[in-house]
């Protein structure tokens, strides 16, 4: 039984005696006052009724007239004059009927008072002996209503008690089931932390409780800060913090490889120029500086943007990554203006050359980066300060204006989009998962995401076509009863109609929540934490699991979401690729593992390319895998 149940058990079990015994006391003691004081009455009546006939004659008529006159004037039940020998004389009897007064109550207190007895006198002889009984239905109802008042005040004052008791047992259930939950999310790993009652015995264990809940999550922090600075070590670059070159193909080539929105959107190298002469002008320090400046200057232009990234190629050479369907011209207008207030502001007059190219989906990294560095090349002979757009791939475009594309997916995903399975297995080759991009039906062909994902966000379309792919997800489960893995838009999620269009359709069905897992970008939930936040709050009591993908860079983050329950992670391409040959990332992959596994989350690879590569990962701890080199061994029947 629980405490409340046992602390209302308490109250209830309180008050009926404290209401039963007042009643029993009460009800007893005014049955007693009452005998006693119709006991005196029977007692004084017969006393001065028998005084006045012993003074008077005693001839029938005024024996007849006295007891008549004694019986009329008061609730008598008997009134009986006995000579000596037991005959009576005269005698007169009242009804026996009590109203007013249920039969039971009358039953429960029946009063018992004996009747009041005298001698009449004749002279020095005895006449006889008078005996009067009062009627007891007078105090049976006065009796009765002051039992009825004593049980009103005490059902009132009974109320007001388990008002009051419920206003008390509330005040004291509240934090209970405050600590009682934040005991549940630390059985879950997830530290949250809970205002401190003002009752004293409630207030110390909440602050106990939050001590530890503080203290483990500091913990997990400097954990994950530690963790981000061997990262760091590994993939930035130590002068100006931003990626180094291996680091930042390996993003291009994820990029390049992606079945969403990252797909496609432009590359811009910017190059310190004479970056030889400053060095001699200025010494190292200030030229270290300097290209600090420079490298965090870009990544401020790049993050306002749409989320880029920036890498430093070799020495005078940055290049800066932006996802997503872009102007090229707007681009190069935007470049420009900054690199030229980059160029007033610095330690000493600089140039800054550039260079724009757009990407997608398919192209070759190295053919990219050639024509950049040529166009670079061209730009920097013209002036220092020249920004060109160089010629890319030629590619074959599906439609050729907005409203084409516009009409073209609408219809598209009217029709239904299909769902691309790519297995997430766990270290015993179990499936955690399907990962399921979706496809569309364009230009008579399945089209990957990576194609029209640039389109789908540019024109807004993201709930619908994430919609379209939740309903093709339930009716897959419905058929399969497989677990799938779908992604989430950042757009689709900031729209409150978009999740109470999930929430309903989960709702409908419990048996698909239960399979499905939801996923998104880890920039989406640390830049937009509200909107994640009330995703988290609305899904997970349906049962579905929500997770983050590409968990990278912003890892040191992941500690504060841990009171959101998040299922699992999917930790970047970049940390996984060569985990086999590099010590160093074995060690920081290592430590994630461990401090997924600290907060109650699965921590799963991404871009798996060979099975060497998926044996190291579990071996360093890691739940599940996914990737070009997993494959299923048995394949489910449909």
């Amino acid at each position: 039984m629980s405490l409340i149940k046992q602390l209302w058990l308490i109250v209830v079990v309180l008050l009926l005696l404290a209401v039963g015994g007042s009643l029993f006391i009460g009800v007893t003691a005014s049955r007693a006052y009452i005998e006693q004081e119709v006991l005196i009455k029977n007692a004084d009546t017969a006393s001065a009724l028998a005084l006045t006939m012993s003074q008077m004659p005693k001839d029938p008529v005024t024996l007849e007239l006295l007891v008549s006159a004694q019986f009329d004037t008061g609730h008598y039940r008997r009134v009986e004059l006995r000579s000596p020998e037991g005959e009576i004389i005269e005698q007169r009897i009242g009804a026996d009927a009590i109203r007013d007064v249920p039969a039971w109550f009358v039953d429960l207190v029946h009063i018992e008072v004996p009747p009041g007895h005298a001698v009449v006198q004749d002279g020095w002889r005895q006449f006889g002996t008078l005996v009067l009984e009062s009627q007891n239905s007078f105090a049976y109802r006065s009796l009765w209503q002051s039992t009825l008042n004593l049980v009103g005040w005490f059902g009132l004052a009974a109320v007001i008690s388990l008002l009051l008791a419920w206003w008390i047992v509330r005040q004291i259930r509240r934090p209970l089931g405050a600590v009682v939950e934040q005991a549940q999310h630390i059985g879950e790993r997830r530290f949250t932390t809970v205002p401190a009652p003002r009752t004293r015995e409630l207030r110390e264990v909440v602050e106990a409780m939050n001590h530890l809940s503080g203290a483990v999550h500091n913990m997990l922090s400097e954990e994950s800060q530690q963790l981000d600075r061997l990262r760091q070590q590994l993939q930035h670059d130590p002068v100006t913090g931003v990626l180094e070159r291996e680091a930042f193909i390996s993003q291009l080539q994820i990029h390049l490889d992606s079945q969403d929105a990252r797909a496609s959107g432009a590359l811009a190298l910017v190059r310190l120029a004479h970056l030889a002469g400053i060095n001699e002008r200025l010494g190292r320090t200030e030229t270290d500086a300097l290209l600090h400046e420079v490298a965090h200057g870009l990544e401020q232009f790049a993050m306002a943007y749409g989320g880029g990234i920036v890498g430093r190629l070799n020495g005078s050479d940055f290049v800066m990554l932006i996802p997503g369907k872009i102007d090229l011209e707007q681009l190069r207008h935007d470049l420009d203006r900054r690199l030229a207030a980059m160029r007033k502001h610095g330690r000493t007059p600089v140039g800054l050359p550039g260079a724009l190219i757009d990407y997608a989906q398919g192209d070759q990294r190295g053919m990219l980066l050639a024509s950049l560095d040529g166009t670079l090349s061209a730009a920097e002979a013209r002036s220092d300060e020249g920004l060109m757009i160089a010629e890319g791939p030629q590619r074959r475009s599906l439609f050729t204006s907005h409203d084409e594309w516009r009409r073209a997916l609408q219809v598209a995903m009217a029709k239904g989009v299909y769902l691309a399975h790519y297995p997430v297995l766990d270290t015993t080759g179990e499936l955690l998962h399907f990962e399921c991009p979706s496809r569309l039906r364009l230009a008579s062909e399945w089209q990957p995401a990576g194609v029209f994902m640039p389109w789908i966000s540019r024109l807004g379309l993201d709930s619908q076509l994430d919609l379209a792919v939740i309903d093709e997800a339930i009716r897959d489960i419905t058929q399969r009863g497989r677990p799938l893995g779908i992604n989430l838009s950042a757009a689709s999620i900031q729209d409150v109609h978009f999740v109470m269009e999930l929430q309903s359709r989960l709702k409908a069905r419990p048996d698909v929540a239960d399979l499905l897992w939801l996923e998104l970008p880890e920039a989406m939930a640390i830049h937009d934490l509200t909107s994640f936040r009330s995703l988290c709050h609305a899904l997970q009591p349906l049962g579905c699991r929500i997770g983050l993908e590409h968990v990278g860079a912003s890892f040191t983050r992941i500690a504060d979401l841990q009171d959101l329950g998040l299922a699992y992670l999917k930790l970047d391409r970049t940390l996984v690729r060569g985990i086999d040959r590099v010590a160093e990332q074995q060690t920081i992959l290592r430590g994630m593992a461990t401090l997924c596994h600290s907060l109650g989350i699965l921590a799963i690879g991404e871009g798996v390319e060979h099975r060497e590569e998926a044996r190291v990962l579990f071996e360093l701890g890691l739940d599940g895998a996914t990737g070009p080199g997993i494959r299923q061994h048995k394949k489910p029947a449909d």
